[in-house]
């Protein structure tokens, strides 16, 4: 399969071309308007005259090669037309057609046919059931629906899983002035795939950007493959995943199966791979298009140049709402602002130039020139519009924007240049952007500073993960686990569990399993009091929901009341957990849980009983290191907890990464028998980091 020879044919024979068919003239008019320099041919049939021009009647009849075959026959034609096509040599295809998987039992078979048949004859087939494609970049536009005029190319590449919203998209890109490599309705993907084009757009040179609208992620793992390799290649990928209601878990027994749903794990994997992620087109677009203006962004201290003072607080409140920092200028900046700024102005950050704009049409620019060197400063923001009407005599507008231009040009920082509001660029401004080579305006105080925001974000995630070793494995090895019975399955409960922990090596609270009362009274001497005694019982999990915990024992017969009172409240119990009784520290939760189609996910959050009254978890997709727990502990609401609050002791956070990533590198060993694995709570007192419960829990046909 060859995605590369699909975007970039040299002829096209339109199958099932008709003039009774709006796709049909549609494709071939986009096809002539829009340059594309080779041979179009047009196949119908019966022959004739379609669209003005003369019909053959099946691709055996044009006498010069095709390269690829744009299908727009009847559902149960398609099959015969890739047959046709495949004798002749003709490997690439877009089919139009619907009618397939997404309309029945029926349908499935026949797009099951053809999968088998593009796999036996090595066809790349984009679709069924999509409009096609915008190679801008190309000038080759097999595309089924019109294109409005002029066709912009740019640096973004658009894939959708979206045939209804790729014309809306392209027209919101084309209206904000924005140009694309290329754009693609991918339909069902029964043979080419949302991966299949963003790896073939990471090697595009045309390509700057990859934006993607998601209603589905089919292959988790080559969808990592990509995201990586775009991630390499300083290729941002802005994403719009569409379907975050959340579902229920299928691990019941477990608190971590509460906080990990299917759109928390993709929005986690998403972070974890360097992909924005992105809540509407419009953020898609225009953060798309402002990382293809600017790349990589150096930081978060940003410096606002802006003759609006209303604007500046609406501002200060949005950068603040995506964690920019707005620092005060240096005092030598402050000096030369005085310089220009009238009087009645305030020179500070954001920097109001006041509406003096209209009678000093330089003063914008001249105080952008000051802004740009001040050495606090790692990115300014410009409030700047495009000109919408053209006036009688242009050519100051032209000087205007020429000047401005070439000082963004010259600046020593990126200037991100974005708009009040999102309005559609008017011809005029096109023009005027174009000739003058002024930048990329973000549509937009509010879209412009969210595109600001996951710039700065995505910067320093890619910074954060180039950093590391490309395999990620946790600081210190776990010793072997002992091998795991091969009839485990359901709930293992605590003592089991915590035995499990503790073959590998990890911190586990020191316990002993007894089975009658002197027995639970020698272990607590052993241990020292005071002691807790804890019921053991096959597939219990939440020992406390049944009575089944005593704290603070002080005293032999307090031991002995205790575990008659046990025996009494689970007269199913197997005996009863002796163990010390700890006090202080900060307790955790660490939960392990197999995604159906990401694999095993960890959540690391404040644990005990506040795990279910704050749900605040962080959450990655494993394999992960000591240093992606520690970012991942900083998420945390309650980090600050972890730092020591009201003179409490802070939390040694690399003892506490190093722990957690041991844990997540432990359950990997487990094998697909595991379905989730949890200590709740992990127990943090400074440098001593040790479990005090622990659950596991088994697929229930592991063997």
């Amino acid at each position: 399969m060859s995605v590369a020879e699909l975007f970039n044919p040299r002829s096209i024979a339109l199958v099932g071309a008709t003039d009774k068919s709006g796709w049909s003239v549609s494709t071939l008019a986009n096809l002539r308007e829009h340059g594309f320099p080779g041979p179009v041919h047009l196949v119908n049939p019966r022959g004739g005259m379609v669209h003005g021009s003369p019909a053959y009647r099946s691709l055996a009849e044009i006498p010069e090669p095709v390269d690829l075959a744009y299908v727009m026959v009847p559902t149960a034609a398609v099959l015969g037309v890739l047959r046709d096509g495949a004798k002749l040599g003709i490997r690439s295809y877009v089919v139009l057609t619907a009618g397939f998987g997404e309309s029945g039992e029926e349908g499935a078979r026949l797009e099951a046919e053809i999968a088998a048949f593009a796999a036996e004859h090595e066809l790349t087939i984009l679709g069924p059931n999509g409009n096609g494609y915008i190679n801008a970049a190309a000038g080759i536009t097999p595309y089924g629906l019109p294109i409005q005029k002029p066709l912009l190319r740019g640096a973004v590449g658009v894939v959708l899983q979206s045939g209804a919203l790729a014309s809306s998209v392209l027209a919101f890109a084309q209206a904000r002035n924005l140009g694309v490599s290329l754009l693609t309705s991918m339909g069902n993907e029964t043979v080419v795939s949302v991966t299949d084009v963003v790896d073939y757009l990471v090697g595009d040179p045309a390509t700057k950007v990859i934006a993607l609208f998601l209603e589905s992620i089919r292959n988790p793992a080559e969808f990592s493959r990509v995201a990586r390799r775009a991630l390499e290649a300083g290729k941002p990928i802005v994403a719009l995943k569409i379907g975050r209601s959340k579902l229920a878990s299928h691990t019941a027994q477990a608190h971590t199966g509460a906080l990990v749903g299917d759109d928390d794990v993709i929005d986690a994997a998403l972070r974890q791979l360097g992909v924005i992620r992105v809540r509407s087109l419009e953020d898609l677009i225009i953060t798309a298009g402002l990382l293809a203006s600017t790349g990589p962004l150096p930081g978060r201290r940003i410096g606002v140049v802006t003759p609006s003072g209303g604007a500046s607080e609406i501002i200060a409140d949005r950068a603040e709402d995506e964690g920019l920092e707005l620092p005060p200028f240096a005092p030598e900046t402050v000096a030369r602002l005085r310089e220009i700024v009238p009087a009645f102005g305030t020179v500070q950050n954001p920097l109001d130039v006041t509406g003096y704009v209209l009678i000093d049409r330089t003063l914008l620019g001249r105080a952008l020139e000051v802004v740009t060197a001040d050495p606090g400063i790692d990115i300014v923001m410009l409030l700047s519009e495009p000109p919408r009407v053209e006036p009688a005599d242009p050519a100051p507008t032209f000087a205007l924007y020429s000047a401005s231009a070439q000082r963004i040009a010259a600046s020593p920082v990126p200037v991100v240049v974005v708009s009040n509001v999102l309005t559609d660029v008017t011809a005029f401004g096109r023009r005027v952007q174009q000739e003058t080579g002024y930048p990329y305006i973000a549509g937009g105080i509010e879209h412009g500073l969210h595109a600001i925001g996951a710039a700065v974000r995505w910067s320093e995630t890619r910074a954060r993960l180039l950093s590391r070793s490309p395999a990620v494995s946790p600081a210190v090895s776990p010793a072997v686990p002992a091998a795991v019975p091969g009839g485990a399955r359901g709930v293992w409960a605590e003592h089991r569990a915590a035995a499990l922990l503790a073959s590998a090596g990890l911190p586990v609270v020191p316990s002993d399993l007894v089975r009658d009362e002197d027995a639970a009274v020698a272990a607590a001497g052993r241990f020292g009091y005071p002691v807790v005694l804890k019921v053991a019982a096959e597939g219990l999990g939440h020992k406390s929901d049944i009575g089944g915990v005593r704290l603070g024992l002080g005293g032999d017969e307090d031991v002995r009341q205790a575990y008659r009172s046990l025996a009494e409240a689970v007269p199913a119990m197997e005996g009863v957990l002796v163990q010390p009784q700890r006090g202080g520290g900060i307790e955790l939760l660490v939960g392990i849980v197999r995604d159906p189609a990401w694999g095993l996910t960890l959540a690391v959050g404040l644990g005990g009983v506040w795990v279910e009254v704050l749900r605040d978890a962080a959450l990655r997709v494993l394999p992960v290191d000591a240093a992606e727990v520690r970012t991942a502990l900083s998420e945390l609401r309650g980090a600050a907890l972890l730092k020591g609050v009201r003179g409490g002791e802070p939390a040694d956070l690399d003892a506490v990464a190093d722990v957690v990533a041991r844990v997540a590198a432990f359950a990997e060993t487990l094998g697909d028998g595991l379905e989730s694995l949890e200590i709740n709570p992990l127990l943090v007192t400074g440098s001593h980091v040790e479990a005090l419960d622990a659950l596991v829990t088994w697929t229930p046909d592991i063997s």
